[in-house]
This record gives C-alpha cells, sequence and structure tokens, in this order.
C-alpha cells in the first residue's frame, strides 16, 4: 500500500512543510525546551502546595484515606503506562508487531484477580503497607523478606523509567551542551522530590491526573498529525490502514517456542499485574487511599478497561511511526543502531510535523515518567519507613522526620541506579523490565499466595533462602539460554512467562519448609 511512497521518501503534498520551517524549529528547540520543563515543573510544584495540607505521615502515606476514586483511576493509567511504554511500547512494533496486546488482555484478567482477591485483604486488615500482611501470615523474616523484594523491584522499575527520559532529555538537549548525564539524573530527581516531599501519595493522586491527561493527549495528537502527513484519512481511514499495515498482527498462536506465542504473553500478563500492581506498594498505596474497598475495586476496574484502549492507541502510534519512517526516512539513523525506542523521539524533533507534535512529545514524555517515578519515590518511602524503621512504633514528634529523611534517601538510590544502569544495559527498556520483574517479583507471588491458597505455616527463618535461591537460579537459567551457552531447553525462547515459572518455583520451594498449621 506504501510502496509508492516508500520508494520516494516523500510526504503527502498537504503535509509537507517549509525548509526554512523546519530550520526555524530546530534553532528554537533548546530555548523552548527548557521553557516547557520549567513551566511544566512550576504546575507540579502548586499542585502539590494546594494539595499537601499539613504533611502529616497519614497524608503522605495514605492521603488520609478520602482520594475520589475516579482522581485515582484515571491517574493510575499514566503510572502504569509511565515513560517506557511511552517510548518502548510504539518502537516495540517493528519486532513484535501488536503481540503486546496479548499480554495487556492479560493485564485485564490480572486487575479482576487484584479487585477481588488481595485487596479486600489489604482492606480488612487496615494495611499502610501491603507487606505487613506477610508478617501477621508467616511472621518476621517473611514479611521482611516480601518488602525487601519489593524494595529492589521498585528500584530497578523506576530507574529504568527515569534512565530511558533522561536519555532522551540528554540526547535533544544536555549534549549540546556539554552537561553530564549523572546532571541531568540529579536535576530530573531533585524536582521529583520538590514535589512530593511533603504531600506524598497526597499530592500523586492529583499530579498523576494531570500528567495522565498531558500524556494521552501527546499520543492522540501524534496519531492525528502522522495520519494527516500519511493522508491516511483519504485512503480509507487510519485504523483501516494500521490494520492493514505489516505492523498490525495481535496473536500468535503458531510456535510455542516463540517468545511472541499467545499463551506466554496472555499468562506471563496476568502474573505480571499481580505482581507488579497487586503486590506492589507503589500502585495498591493509591488504591489505599481511596475511602473503601468498593471505591477502590471501582477504581481498579475502570482503569483496566480504559488501559486496554489506550494500549491499542500506543501500538498504532508504532505502526504510524514506522509507516512515516518508510515514507520520509526520518528515523533512519536511530534505527541502523536497532534503537526503535528512540523513532518516536527522532521523528517528533526533526520538524517536518511542525513544531507542536515536538512540544507535545516533550510533555507526554515527561509525564509518563514522572507519574510512575514519582509515586515510585513515595512508595519506597513508605515501605522503608514502616517495614523496616518501624515509623508508625516511634515517638510522635520522630515520625515525620524520620520520613524525610528516608525519602532523601530513597532519592540518592534511585540517582545511583540510574547511573549505574545507564552505563551497563543497552536492552530494550521494556522487556529488559519485564525480565527483571520476573525474577523479583515471581517469589512476592509465590509468597502471598502461599499464605492466601493454604493453611500451612513456614519456617520463617528459612523464606529469605527460598526466594532468593529461587530468584537467582531461574536468572541464571535464563541468561546462559538466552545466550546461548547452554541447550537445556533446545529452541523454546523465554518471554513473559518467566515470572510463572518462578511464581511457581518460589511457591513449591516454600511448601518444602511449611508445615501442615491451622490458622486461627
Amino acid at each position: 500500500m506504501y510502496d509508492d511512497i516508500d520508494s520516494s521518501r516523500q510526504l503527502a503534498p498537504n503535509a509537507s512543510r517549509p525548509k526554512q520551517f523546519a530550520t526555524f524549529t530546530r534553532s528554537m528547540s533548546k530555548v523552548l525546551i527548557i521553557g516547557i520543563l520549567l513551566a511544566y515543573f512550576a504546575v507540579l510544584v502548586i499542585v502539590a502546595r494546594l494539595t499537601a495540607g499539613k504533611g502529616s505521615n497519614d497524608s503522605f502515606f495514605l492521603g488520609e484515606r478520602k482520594s475520589p476514586w475516579y482522581i485515582v483511576s484515571f491517574g493510575m493509567i499514566g503510572a502504569s503506562l509511565s515513560g517506557v511504554t511511552f517510548i518502548s511500547v510504539p518502537g516495540g512494533v517493528a519486532s513484535g508487531q501488536f503481540s503486546y496486546v496479548q499480554m495487556v488482555f492479560g493485564y485485564f484478567v490480572g486487575y479482576l484477580i487484584v479487585s477481588f482477591v488481595l485487596m479486600p485483604i489489604y482492606y480488612r486488615m487496615n494495611l499502610t503497607s501491603i507487606y505487613e500482611y506477610l508478617g501477621e501470615r508467616f511472621g518476621f523474616w517473611s514479611y521482611k523478606t516480601g518488602a525487601a523484594f519489593f524494595l529492589l523491584s521498585r528500584i530497578i522499575g523506576a530507574s529504568i523509567r527515569l534512565l530511558l527520559v533522561a536519555s532522551v532529555l540528554q540526547q535533544i538537549l544536555f549534549d549540546d551542551w556539554g552537561i553530564p548525564f549523572w546532571v541531568t539524573v540529579v536535576v530530573s530527581v531533585l524536582l521529583i522530590w520538590i514535589y512530593t516531599h511533603r504531600g506524598g501519595i497526597k499530592t500523586i493522586i492529583w499530579t498523576d491526573t494531570l500528567q495522565t491527561a498531558f500524556m494521552i493527549f501527546a499520543v492522540i495528537f501524534s496519531v492525528y498529525l502522522i495520519s494527516n502527513a500519511l493522508d491516511l484519512p483519504a485512503q480509507g481511514g487510519v485504523v483501516k490502514s494500521v490494520m492493514d499495515s505489516a505492523y498490525s498482527k495481535i496473536f500468535f498462536f503458531e510456535d510455542y517456542l516463540d517468545g511472541n506465542y499467545f499463551w506466554k504473553h496472555f499468562l506471563g500478563g496476568i502474573f505480571i499485574t499481580i505482581g507488579m500492581t497487586g503486590l506492589d506498594q507503589d500502585m495498591m498505596q493509591k488504591n489505599l487511599s481511596c475511602k473503601n474497598i468498593k471505591d477502590a475495586q471501582k477504581n481498579m476496574i475502570s482503569m483496566a478497561t480504559v488501559l486496554v484502549v489506550v494500549n491499542f492507541i500506543f501500538l498504532s502510534l508504532g505502526a504510524l511511526l514506522f509507516l512515516y519512517n518508510e515514507a520520509t526516512g526520518i528515523g533512519d539513523e536511530v534505527l541502523a543502531q536497532n534503537r526503535t525506542d528512540l523513532l518516536y523521539s527522532a521523528i517528533a524533533r526533526n520538524g517536518k510535523l511542525g513544531i507542536a507534535v515536538g512540544v507535545f512529545f516533550l510533555l507526554g514524555l515527561i509525564a509518563a515518567a514522572y507519574s510512575s517515578a514519582d509515586s515510585a519515590l513515595t512508595s519506597l518511602t513508605t515501605s522503608f519507613s514502616v517495614d523496616f524503621l518501624n515509623v508508625k512504633k516511634q515517638e510522635i514528634a520522630k515520625q515525620e522526620s524520620l520520613r524525610k529523611k528516608v525519602h532523601v534517601l530513597m532519592s540518592v538510590v534511585l540517582i545511583l541506579t540510574v547511573i549505574i544502569l545507564r552505563y551497563t544495559t543497552d536492552d530494550s527498556a521494556i522487556w529488559l523490565l519485564i525480565k527483571l520483574a520476573g525474577f523479583t517479583y515471581g517469589p512476592l507471588i509465590g509468597l502471598f499466595f502461599f499464605g492466601i491458597l493454604t493453611k500451612r505455616s513456614l519456617k520463617d527463618q528459612w523464606v529469605p533462602v527460598v526466594c532468593v535461591f529461587v530468584a537467582v537460579f531461574m536468572a541464571l537459567t535464563w541468561y546462559l539460554n538466552s545466550n546461548g551457552i547452554v541447550a537445556w531447553f533446545g529452541d523454546y525462547k523465554f518471554g513473559a512467562e518467566l515470572i510463572i515459572y518462578n511464581a511457581i518455583m518460589s511457591f513449591v520451594g516454600l511448601y518444602l519448609i511449611s508445615r501442615k498449621t491451622s490458622i486461627n
């Protein structure tokens, strides 16, 4: 369908831009970017001041349990997507087509399980940190193991998201000014600290809502501009053009050995949602800020439904980006380097689509990254304060001071982790995140569901040994197989189902150190 466009590398006539306009756009880009960044964070700081209240620990940790469910729901869309989705999902269309939808369907089922299995337990026990459940159910070491695995998982996840957005900002702005990458990271985290240090989750509920709106509008606006540039409305419509393209295959049932096989994605999506949402203090903290369990469940179900639609829009944008590259050659340089996650950035900042797409790309990227990073910083602060420092048992006068010190500590940890990741990985961001999640969230799933599905007790002191062993064993197995060092599984390719194997092995390992004891 696009052979004639591909051969000439020309846009449709109605989409052409004067050459001098593109030059003007590029020459003004740095001033514009700085202006956008300053204005954006000024708005967030204003929102923080209006919503923070007295800045108490109850407000910081749970928003005084007064958050409107529909506001929480909309804001969680942005936190669930993040900067990784904003860039890597569209970029992943080249190799995986629309196979990611298979996982999104799994996500939806996972959200139902979280809503009707896990959240009622959290509300019934009136938890601040969800890992307190493990302490009540199994004991001290189980509790600390669950909290430690969350801290590791969330630090890695938040750092990958920040790494992605910081790398893009570095490429389009700070490299030309000679500003080192570490300065970009420090400034990014400092800005998050400024608008979260007082209000915590109470502020984030509202800032995430604003950031989700920016992100979704940016994607829809980009879809509109690119489809017009390719003259798709005149060729039968955007949806038809995308679905007729070479990038739109959704279901993969042909080869169970392949990483895109349907059941790997679908079942993996269910377990990823259970682990990365239902057993994640970051996501559950927002749900626990709702007034009651019914509001929290309405929040989760509505968010899950909208998330399916939004992910289809992201994937459609990905298909359009590659069609646009075929037509214009813009993005050939990053694709030659196998950096598909930078294609959106390359097209947005080129200028041929007009200055507006660059502006909204930047706004969407920042919104996507910070809507997940700010809540991650807050949840890390909450978990470390509650689960390891027992902040609720400290003197009232010391509780707020302790939480503020932990907030600074977690900010420093994120900065150091992002810088380390910058120089140790070049993997596609979203798949790296999913792989790492399989190793760290798998034991969490095993622990929680062993407690929920059985009435057995555990030899508590052996729980960290089992969970660490399973995570390391599975990570080593995946690494050896993926790099061709061993051929234990033949041509079998691990995909999102890694987290399932990890959870099952954790469950079995826990059973081996359990004993039959009735629960009062």
